[in-house]
């Protein structure tokens, strides 16, 4: 055998072995996984069990690991063991695209899917009241400003903070920094109410970000990582206790919990829809466009994710809470899903 056909067999070799291997690759998982946010977690569920009803691909498996906990999964490389989309209750941040783009998650596609609220509530039988921003900052953060110093936070009951608020202890059940909701929290309540403050001029730089940012550590506040269900049963021990919750929670479970109203706004299909209620937020999925083609399915379940049967007014995810887009906004998102298919 000659040095050129000895090449040419050992190319062909090389070759077969590259076919070999993609296709094991390609083959490597025949349903699509869905990481990230609680909040989200029903509404991709319920694509989810739609989408595998219709019987062209089977079934999405969906996780709820916390938007945070999902984007480090799904920014941890291009391969079938990763997630193909991430559910976020708020958008990715810089520090979460560097991940993704150290690891070689380079395209990615944003989809807004539809409006939630942010909202503090109690049981059903508890009495309801309004709250502003500031307030609920007061009540939550673990330095607030006194007498032109920042302290460790003196309030114990909400009308230690203003005489008009009701005379019951601040106890408040939160999400924990893994989850979007508390991002959103942050970003909604806390930064903006904190930056407000006539002291914040006087924290330097390096302590401005945690000043405004770290919740209460005395058991005022009490982080929680698990399911909603979990917080139900602490508010039922404590009449006293509140909660934040997601609007489409509370739009679930009417007959469980009452809702406060912030900033004179009580939340609503309408009010977040307007942006009128002051912790209205939109929703996302964020998909991994490499694995287009990879996975079977996966443009085709943005596809459903967004159209009118599923997220427009009288969709499906609007009777599990999800607060549906304008129908401008909603065929803009369903360009972005069309975008997907056309590119494999």
């Amino acid at each position: 055998m000659g040095p050129i056909v000895t090449r040419v067999l050992s190319s062909l070799l090389v070759a077969a072995g590259s076919l070999v291997a993609a296709t094991a690759h390609a083959q490597a998982r025949d349903h699509l996984s869905i990481a990230g946010s609680s909040t989200v977690y029903p509404f991709s569920s319920a694509v989810a069990e739609a989408f595998g009803k219709e019987g062209h691909f089977k079934t999405p498996i969906v996780e709820s690991t916390g938007t945070g906990g999902g984007f480090k999964l799904f920014c941890s490389g291009v391969d079938p063991k990763t997630p193909d989309i991430n559910d976020a209750s708020r958008p990715i941040t810089d520090g979460e695209k560097e991940l993704c783009a150290k690891n070689g998650v380079t395209a990615i596609d944003e989809v807004r899917i539809g409006y939630d609220g942010i909202i503090l509530a109690g049981i059903s039988s508890s009495k309801s009241f309004d709250v502003t921003l500031q307030q609920l900052w007061l009540a939550t953060a673990k330095l607030v400003p006194v007498d032109g110093k920042w302290v460790a936070n003196p309030y114990k009951r909400w009308s230690d903070i203003n005489p008009k608020l009701p005379k019951k202890t601040i106890h408040l059940y939160g999400p924990a920094p893994n989850h979007g909701t508390r991002d959103a929290f942050v970003e909604l309540v806390m930064d903006p109410s904190c930056q407000a403050s006539p002291e914040y001029a006087g924290l330097a730089k390096e302590d401005q970000k945690k000043t405004c940012q770290t919740v209460r550590e005395d058991g005022a506040w009490v982080d929680v990582s698990e399911d909603y269900a979990l917080i139900m049963g602490k508010l039922a021990g404590d009449a006293e206790a509140m909660a934040v919750f997601t609007f489409s929670y509370l739009d679930q479970n009417r007959n469980k919990i009452r809702a406060s109203s912030v900033n004179g706004q009580t939340a609503s299909l309408e009010t977040i829809s307007s942006g009128k209620y002051p912790l209205s937020r939109p929703l996302f999925i964020y998909v991994k466009r490499a694995h287009v083609g990879l996975i079977p399915g996966l443009a085709e379940f943005v596809q459903e994710y967004v159209s009118n049967r599923a997220a427009g007014p009288e969709g499906y995810l609007a009777d599990k809470g999800l607060i549906p887009m304008p129908a401008k906004e909603l065929r803009a998102q369903a360009a972005i899903a069309k975008s997907l298919a056309a590119s494999h």
